[in-house]
């Protein structure tokens, strides 16, 4: 597929990246995208929740990605499929400005050892430190400010946005994305009490994440005290999350922001944890476990499904009274327990 004048698509060029049928006029020019309220005649929007139908038909956008249920409703040229949601991410990547990277180059204040080996087309920023022993693979771009540990292994195809720190003994897979201010591979929370303070535990593993992994600013991987900590293939990491030393992630398993995961948990295949969520440590969740938002997980999941704990919010007063009865909750099953008896 070739791009056309203005850096833009036709919806016919689009629609053979997505496998789309178009509906009306497949030579309209698309050059960005946006929402079906913001678009232009030179966007592409999508529909893939029911309740924005009532923006569809004031939509100036110069096509839709829409399901073939809406097809009719839609009043401008469409592209037709079944997850326009799907299709839209699929697209995204065609406008996103950050896509056209640089020629790759060395910037003269980067710091790389000897022993370190670089491969082709890599881009290194300003201030980069590249450790002993380190070998970052073809195709990889690191930006400003970012630390590599010595003995790290950047996967193909990698990007490391600015002041990540991989510490030393960090593998990243192909096609890793690891956002500013990420940490991996810092020391796992091990301390031994001694009688009088605290003895540290040195952490002598490592962290190994696989293929097409997304960890988000902010996020801290701990190594492992013995051992690896281990991220699967295709797991995407939010924001602030903390991943403490020696879990494991299954494949396709996704954390949303301020995620905190607990020492030696394992974590299933194809997982999903809500914003906020507490898993606590030496556990198993088994795979395609959804755990939703701020919910804490102290006994292991053994069985697929959707979890939840604590209580959604409500007005104070009630919050209150709640409160209180909760705290009765034991004494009101003795005192039913005993009546049930009699």
């Amino acid at each position: 597929m070739n791009t056309i004048a203005k850096h833009g698509y036709t919806l016919n060029e689009l629609a053979e990246r997505v496998g789309a049928t178009v509906s009306g006029n497949g030579d309209a020019l698309i050059t960005g995208l946006a929402t079906l309220h913001d678009a232009g005649p030179e966007d592409l929007a999508f529909l893939a929740n029911p309740s924005y139908l009532r923006f569809l038909q004031d939509t100036h956008a110069g096509g839709v990605l829409i399901r073939e249920e809406h097809k009719d409703a839609c009043p401008v040229p469409a592209l037709v499929l079944k997850d326009p949601y799907l299709g839209y991410a699929m697209l995204s990547q065609l406008f996103d400005p950050m896509a056209m990277k640089q020629a790759p180059t060395v910037h003269e204040t980067a710091v790389i050892a000897d022993t370190a080996t670089i491969g082709e087309r890599v881009s290194i920023g300003p201030h980069v430190h590249v450790g002993a022993h380190v070998t970052v693979e073809d195709d990889v771009v690191i930006d400003a400010g970012v630390a590599i540990g010595d003995g790290c292994i950047v996967g193909k195809g990698s990007h490391l946005y600015p002041n990540v720190t991989l510490y030393h003994g960090v593998t990243l897979g192909e096609r890793c994305i690891i956002h500013s201010s990420a940490v991996l591979g810092g020391d796992g929370f091990g301390f031994a009490f001694n009688g009088k303070g605290w003895t540290k535990i040195a952490q002598i593993g490592g962290v190994r994440l696989g293929d097409d992994v997304e960890v988000g600013s902010c996020s801290s991987i701990d190594r492992g005290a013995l051992g690896d900590t281990i991220i699967g293939n295709d797991v995407k990491i939010d924001s602030q999350v903390q991943i403490a030393h020696n879990v494991q992630i299954g494949d396709h398993s996704a954390l949303a922001g301020c995620v905190g995961i607990a020492g030696s948990t394992k974590i299933g295949r194809g997982c999903l944890l809500g914003g906020g969520v507490g898993v606590a440590g030496h556990l198993e969740i088994a795979d395609r476990v959804q755990i939703t938002g701020m919910s804490l997980i102290t006994n292991s999941i053994h069985s697929a499904g959707v979890y939840s704990s604590g209580t959604g919010a409500m007005p104070n007063a009630q919050w209150r009274k709640n409160a209180v009865r909760f705290k009765q909750l034991d004494e009101m099953a003795r005192r039913l327990s005993r009546l049930e008896k009699r």
